[in-house]
């Protein structure tokens, strides 16, 4: 993730806007075409992690690298868990207002499920067979090897292309893109230099290629560059706070008043917009 890592840093005060964006599509396009015309670079980054004496990836071993595994995914959802819990309070209690704003928590739930959920655990690792670093013939495993555009690999679940922890240490840029104006390029720093770490550890361990990691980055920089624009930038979609708290209420509402009437409370009329 080094060319992600330095090209993300150098337009860190920019991330959000055309700049941002034209960086990361420069970089998927020389990253889908060098390794597309040279798949075999995959392999020769993966084989710096490789021991061929144990015939194994030692670092997966290492009880403080998996430590640092499952700290890495505490420290993202650490990012999330506010907005979890503001929306989980709302929706039991449609009567009070949000405790952090209606955008800020659709923003960051929302570029969560799709950057970590939806494209990478429900679509790409679901239906595109790329084996692990781990378990392809070239680091003493019993499947082909195959390029990153490849789906047509022997892996039949949870397979390597792309990321889904890598996906989700990048998606720190989310809560980044939300820091105050000052501390902005730092956190966009701090947040390229977490996913890069993160990524670095995951094809240490053999669990995935450069090319899973990189596009991992790369995906979830687009979504959330969309959405951002979306809830913040472009006046067309920019909805209110006002407006997404008046629609929770307006969602969570009929549960709540049930529930008040099986204890025997009463529910006066549901806040008006």
């Amino acid at each position: 993730m080094v060319g992600f890592s330095c090209a993300a840093a150098s337009a860190k005060p920019r991330a959000m806007n055309r700049t941002g964006l034209f960086i990361a599509l420069a970089l998927w396009v020389v990253i889908g075409l060098v390794f597309g015309l040279y798949p075999e670079l995959d392999l020769k980054l993966a084989s710096l992690f490789f021991d061929p004496e144990t015939r194994s990836f030692p670092l997966k071993l290492s009880g403080f690298a998996g430590f640092a595994r499952d700290a890495a995914m505490w420290i993202a959802w650490a990012f999330a868990l506010p907005s979890i819990v503001a929306l989980v309070v709302k929706l039991i209690r449609p009567d009070r207002p949000l405790m952090i704003k209606g955008r800020t928590i659709v923003f960051l739930l929302a570029t969560l499920a799709l950057s970590a959920g939806v494209l990478t655990n429900l679509t790409f690792k679901s239906y595109w067979g790329r084996p692990r670093p781990v378990v392809v013939t070239e680091f003493a495993g019993n499947q082909q090897f195959v390029p990153w555009w490849d789906p047509r690999g022997g892996c039949g679940r949870n397979c390597s292309f792309f990321s889904g922890e890598g996906a989700t240490a990048f998606w720190t840029l989310a809560p980044a893109a939300l820091a105050p104006p000052a501390l902005r390029p730092l956190a966009y720093a701090g947040a390229t230099l977490f996913g890069a770490l993160t990524s670095a550890l995951r094809m240490a361990f053999g669990g995935h290629f450069f090319t899973d990691v990189a596009v991992a980055g790369l995906v979830t920089f687009l979504v959330i560059w969309l959405a951002h624009a979306l809830i913040y930038r472009w006046p067309k979609t920019t909805p209110s706070d006002a407006a997404i708290d008046a629609l929770l209420t307006r969602i969570a509402w009929p549960g709540y008043r049930l529930r008040r009437r099986l204890f025997g409370r009463r529910t006066g009329p549901a806040p008006s917009p």
